[in-house]
Formats: C-alpha cells, structure tokens, sequence
C-alpha cells in the first residue's frame, strides 16, 4: 500500500505528514518572506529558523482571504515541503487534501492539476477541515457524545475566517455552515494598528506581531471591568505588560520581557472584586500616578507596552459590530448554525460544541462563548463546549486517521480516473 500523505492546507500553516501517524512531520507558515538584509526568499520551515531576522520582511501567500489565488506559489511551497520535508515520492503516494468549504470550481480545477498534473500523485481524496476535527473527537472518546450521536458543531476559527459547520455522521451539512468574515489575520492586522497608532510603527512586522498576539492577548470575561481596570495605573494595573523588539544584534526574535507580569491578569477570575478595592479617591490618585508611570515611549529601547490591546483584538471576534464589520458575532454565527439544521439535532449541536483552529487558542476562549451563548439557547438545552487538546493539529490528525482507515483507498479518485473523466466529475465523489 502506497504512503498517504495527509496535507492540512491552511491559509495560515501548512500541517504535513504521513497517514496513520499521531503528530504531522512539518507544521510551517504557509507563505515566503525574503528579509531586508537578503536577496533570497525563505519558504516553510526556513522562517521558523531563530537565526533569521525577519524584522520587516516582504511576505508572498498564495491564499488570499481563504482561497488559494496563486497555485505557482503554493506549487513552490509543496515542493519544498514534499522533497525536503517529508522526503516522499508524490508518484509513489495517495494524498490526503483538505480545502476551504464552498471553494470555487476554478480553484478545485487550479488543485487538481497540481495535484495530479505537477505532482503526479497516484491519488487524491479532497476533505473539509470541520468532518476530519469531528472524526478526530469521536474517536478520542469511543464513549463520548460525539462519538455516540454521530453529530457535531464545529466551530473553526483559522487564519482567514471563521465557519460554525455542523456534522452529522461525518458529512458537514453545507446547508447549515455559517461564516464570520474574521480569523487571526484580521486579528494580527487589527493589534498592528493599534501598537502603531499607540506606541511604534509595526505595520510590517507580520511574524513579531503574531507572536505578540499569541503569547499576549487573552479574550475577556467581562470587558467594561477590565476596561476600567486597564485604565489604572501603576502596579494596580493587572494587564500593563512589555515586550521587546528584535534588535538585529543580539536577538533576532521578539520575546516578552516579564512573563509573571503577563500573567498577572490570570488573579483577577471572573468576579468584579477588583473594582471594589479602590474607587477614584483623588487622594490615592495622586499617590499611584507617578512621572515614570505615565505611559511614554523610549524609542531607544526598541520595545513597547500593551494594556487594553491585549483583550480588544480577540474581542473582535465576539463583537466584530464594534469595529464597524456588518456582521454578528461569534455567538449568533453558532446560534444560526443550530438553527439550519432540523430541530430533532438541536440538542445534541448544543451539546457537542468542538473548537478549532489556532484562534480558539486565546486563553478563556471557551468559558467566554458559553457565556455569550447560554443567554440565547433555550434554557431546555445544556450547552457543552470543548477545546481539542491541540486545536491547530485536531484537523491534520483526524485526516491521518482517516487516511489509515482500510475505506481510505475506495474513497480517492485515481490519476486514471482524473485523466478520463476531468476535474468536475471525479470532485463529485467527495460529496461537499
């Protein structure tokens, strides 16, 4: 039996690796990037080197809003990935594909003649991101909910949006998958206008600040306290935290400067004590609000401060109406999702929230939709909701299990059948 090589191809990061295997070999940005400093393009696992500075790098992606527009791009990065990663003959490999749900026709086509065409891979099976995150749960827990009622929401928050899909029996039902325009793209893009407009310039530092993002912003439990506390200054400020930029010299990564003073809003829980502990005596006031306390930027240490930032980005994908997007958050997304499907499912979606994708990751993610989401469920219905225990892997290993199934090879479409019958035709076999 030939190897299957299982491919999640997101927007955001490309997750590689061989059927039947636990974790993917390669989990690499999905883009090249060519440094100030150099004349070479860095593709994949080249930018993850903590060698390269990649302090205003030009960045090329080859999808564009969630779609693929540039195949000659993503040829290049597939290569790479194939030959230099994996080490795997494509003519010798079945591959696993996963794709954006309601991609165009064209599209389809664009992959199908990578794959079969450039690649010539023996076959394909072409996949949706929420029925492999659904077949990973099921089988993590045989006894589980999921697992029994053969039914889902998932809810998948990537790079370049974010989709509530329910599952059934391993099928994503299209008819009830609802998506809000935002992913962590969005997100990035939206703390780079911020820390540029506040402290410093960062409009081109795309890789510094998805670190900042990832290792500092957390989604809020209750935002008008925490804005208020955001408003204080000195140490009763729970949120005031640093980092430092690259310099180019000594470190070419961006790290944060105090990491127990990041997590110092971890003490605050879910209950307005806080607010309680000081009310705006003009006496105290006087006293917190020192010189070296106001917020100034010392452009010679290259670093800056974030405090409300670190909640507001996530919060975009609660409230994406604040920010002037006509759209409804990600609560009503879920609620109208339930809603499409035949009222005998709506129990057991409620039940069987799963999140996915990197920007489920933000901590306090899953306690603060079940807060945005119990008031609008009918009180005759719990609402559970679980993380996956890695939310950027929970697609590539539903997929490798898939792809280790003895099913696998009857579902894929063979080079034969593609070279007789054309794209349109054989994409009929994978039923989304």
């Amino acid at each position: 039996m030939p190897n299957v090589v299982v491919l999640d191809n997101g927007a955001g990061l490309v997750k590689a690796g061989i059927g039947g295997e636990r974790d993917p070999i390669a989990v690499v940005p999905n883009c090249m990037a060519r440094p100030l400093s150099s004349k070479k393009w860095l593709l994949a696992d080249q930018l993850l080197s903590s060698t390269e500075d990649l302090t205003s790098a030009t960045l090329r992606r080859p999808f564009d809003r969630g779609y693929l527009i540039n195949p000659d791009l993503q040829s290049t990065l597939w290569s790479h990935i194939f030959t230099t990663l994996l080490k795997i003959t494509p003519s010798q490999s079945s591959l696993l594909l996963t794709e954006p749900l309601f991609t165009l026709p064209s599209i389809q086509r664009s992959v199908d003649e990578l794959v079969f065409e450039e690649f010539n891979f023996k076959s394909l099976f072409v996949s949706d991101c929420p029925s492999l995150a659904h077949l990973y749960e099921a089988s993590r827990s045989p006894y589980g909910m999921v697992s029994k009622t053969q039914c889902s929401l998932v809810v998948d928050c990537g790079f370049s949006f974010t989709h509530a899909a329910p599952v059934f029996q391993n099928f994503t039902l299209n008819y009830g998958v609802k998506r809000l325009d935002l992913g962590g793209k969005a997100l990035t893009n939206y703390l780079k206008e911020l820390v540029s407009y506040r402290s410093v310039n960062v409009m081109d530092e795309s890789f510094t600040m998805d670190d900042v993002k990832e290792k500092l912003c957390f989604v809020s439990l209750d935002v008008a306290r925490d804005l208020q506390i955001a408003r204080k200054k000195g140490k009763d400020n729970h949120f005031r935290c640093t980092y430092v930029l690259p310099d180019g010299i000594t470190h070419t990564k961006g790290f944060v400067k105090d990491p127990d003073e990041a997590n110092r809003y971890l003490s605050l829980g879910d209950g307005a004590s806080v607010l309680s502990e000081r009310k705006d005596d003009p006496n105290q006031l006087g006293v917190i609000e020192k010189p070296e306390d106001r917020r100034t930027v010392d452009l010679s240490k290259n670093e800056f401060s974030l405090t409300n930032e670190r909640f507001i980005v996530p919060e975009m994908i609660f409230r994406p109406a604040d920010l002037g997007m006509n759209q409804a958050g990600i609560a009503a997304c879920i609620l109208r999702a339930v809603n499409s499907c035949h009222p005998f499912l709506h129990p057991v979606l409620y039940k069987s929230i799963i999140l996915t994708g990197g920007s489920t990751r933000f901590p306090q993610f899953a306690e603060r939709l079940e807060k945005e989401l119990r008031p609008l469920v009918p009180a005759k219905y719990p609402v559970n909701i679980s993380s996956q225990e890695d939310p950027i892997l929970g697609v590539w290993r539903g997929g490798s299990l898939l792809a280790s199934s003895p099913d696998f090879d009857a579902m894929c479409v063979t080079k034969a059948e593609y070279e007789e019958l054309g794209s349109a035709r054989c994409r009929r076999r994978f039923l989304h």
